[in-house]
């Protein structure tokens, strides 16, 4: 084993009370920001955390803070095929647009912090950190409601954004469905599932930094997503008494052999929100995801 298990209780644990404290201040920060600015009013939008921060799947040194200004006042939708805008009881659009709102978010951070302390990116909004504070991603989005049913008007909520460089196509999460789901699956597996988390995130970083078999498209969102799919019985086989190497034994292997080409399994895998599929239509594939497992069994020696 390349690790003993005193090393991965250690990569197992959560950001450190200083670390938690600079990341909460940081939320704080962000919220007198806004509210410090009128030019969209403060009950059209709606502020939370997301990201590993809010799902307490940080690890240490490596624990940005990612803050979603949702707005409330409108919303975009999508209905089920056949289906027209006045089935669902829906009226026109509103004067105003994702883009729009983007723009006004910058200008409300850029009216606090000042321009140098900002950068645009392609989804998010950068807040510089510094000494007294830590770098903060601020994610506008939109309300949006994803109408299922052809009977009746019931939807659920989610969040969509739209990239700078590509206007036009919607990027939809789910966010609190993914809160909620992971606190679900922890309590489930006696809290060992957003520990195994933080262990993959660590591994995944020391494999990079030996240049050990990294692969850019192994996320730290996809091995949290992929520590969800691991079975619940599989965290919980040793009850009494959690040996991580056995449980990253299980998992490691769960994983590789659920993406084999001609599994079934991997296909169905889906997103802690369980609202949108793991593998289907995005940049992870089922090969990226069998390769890395078989290097991160030989890396930590599991053989």
């Amino acid at each position: 084993m390349k690790y003993t298990e005193e090393q991965l209780n250690r990569m197992c644990r959560p950001a450190s009370d200083s670390e938690e404290t600079k990341l909460h201040n940081a939320e704080i920060m962000l919220r007198r920001a806004l509210s410090a600015s009128t030019i969209v009013s403060y009950s059209d939008y709606e502020v939370f955390g997301q990201g590993s921060y809010a799902n307490n799947t940080n690890i240490r040194l490596n624990s940005d803070i990612d803050i979603n200004v949702c707005y409330a006042g409108g919303f975009y939708y999508s209905l089920p095929e056949g289906r027209v805008a006045n089935d669902y009881g829906l009226g026109n659009s509103i004067n105003y647009s994702f883009q729009v709102f983007k723009n006004d978010i910058e200008s409300m951070l850029v009216s606090y912090y000042g321009r140098s302390e900002i950068i645009r990116k392609n989804k998010c909004i950068t807040v510089k950190g510094n000494t007294n504070r830590i770098q903060i991603d601020v994610v506008p989005t939109w309300k949006f409601r994803r109408y299922d049913n052809a009977n009746n008007r019931n939807y659920i909520e989610g969040v969509v954004l739209f990239a700078d460089d590509n206007p036009i196509k919607r990027i939809i999460n789910y966010p609190k469905q993914h809160l909620r789901n992971g606190i679900d699956k922890n309590t489930n597996t006696l809290r060992r599932f957003k520990r195994l988390t933080r262990i993959f995130k660590n591994v995944r970083i020391n494999m990079n930094n030996d240049n050990y078999h990294s692969n850019d498209n192994i996320t730290s969102f996809l091995l949290e997503c992929l520590a969800f799919n691991v079975p619940t019985e599989t965290y919980n086989k040793n009850r009494y008494n959690c040996i991580w190497n056995d449980i990253l034994k299980d998992a490691i292997f769960y994983l590789w052999n659920g993406t084999k080409e001609d599994s079934s399994l991997y296909d169905e895998w889906g997103e802690v929100s369980d609202l949108l599929y793991l593998m289907r239509g995005h940049k992870w594939n089922r090969r990226d995801v069998h390769e890395s497992m078989y290097w991160m069994w030989n890396y930590l020696q599991l053989g």
